[in-house]
């Protein structure tokens, strides 16, 4: 279940392309461990990892089907789903690299590429597959705060023929701007988060792999 941003603030209105994970009370828990500046980092680990796993289920939801029929092991038949094939998953170092075992617990055989962004908001490092322009993509990094990393990321999977309606970010914790920022310039890139909010975790790179 997902519903798409409404604050109260006002600040993420009107975004039809970010969705956000139903705020239970198991989101709101692993959130809440997330933002405590108190929480140790085996801790942190583990519950970021849980967090993640629910967005990129959500992510996966939002990603095109087919109609397929199997036969059960009794010898009925089964109208069930499939995921169009095409699908890939791009993590942007060294955050959205925490992302991937989720994406792949969910995703066994998925393709992941990866992409540095550096201080000067250039890409110093990418790693696609040659046909990229054909593939949906879910682009991995954990938080949004100003939204300039994920803009350029955007750019170049777009210099790569990468369809803006084929992207899907997969985020835990958004800034609103952030979100405005990406929405103004791609509105046609999907994002899906846990939550649209001021407060997010900082450093999550180091505290996820325990540089801090």
């Amino acid at each position: 279940t997902h519903f798409h941003c409404r604050m109260p603030e006002g600040e993420c209105v009107g975004m039809k392309n970010l969705v956000l994970l139903a705020p239970t009370n198991q989101v709101q828990e692993l959130q809440t461990i997330l933002l405590d500046r108190k929480t140790e980092h085996s801790d942190f680990v583990f519950y970021a990892d849980r967090l993640m796993r629910l967005v990129v289920e959500e992510a996966l939801n939002q990603l095109p089907v087919t109609d397929v029929t199997v036969t059960t092991p009794t010898h009925c038949k089964y109208k069930g789903l499939e995921f169009a094939r095409g699908n890939c998953g791009v993590s942007l170092c060294r955050s959205g690299e925490a992302m991937e075992i989720a994406l792949r617990q969910c995703a066994r055989s998925i393709r992941i590429c990866k992409m540095l962004i550096g201080d000067e908001q250039k890409v110093l490092y990418a790693r696609f597959t040659g046909d990229m322009c054909t593939r949906r993509v879910l682009l991995l990094y954990p938080i949004l705060t100003t939204g300039q990393t994920v803009l350029k990321a955007i750019s170049a999977l777009m210099e790569n023929n990468v369809l803006e309606e084929n992207i899907y970010l997969v985020t835990l914790f958004a800034h609103p701007s952030s979100v405005g920022r990406i929405s103004q310039r791609y509105p046609s890139v999907t994002i899906v988060a846990t939550k649209a909010s001021k407060a997010v975790p900082l450093n999550f790179a180091m505290k996820y792999f325990g540089t801090e």
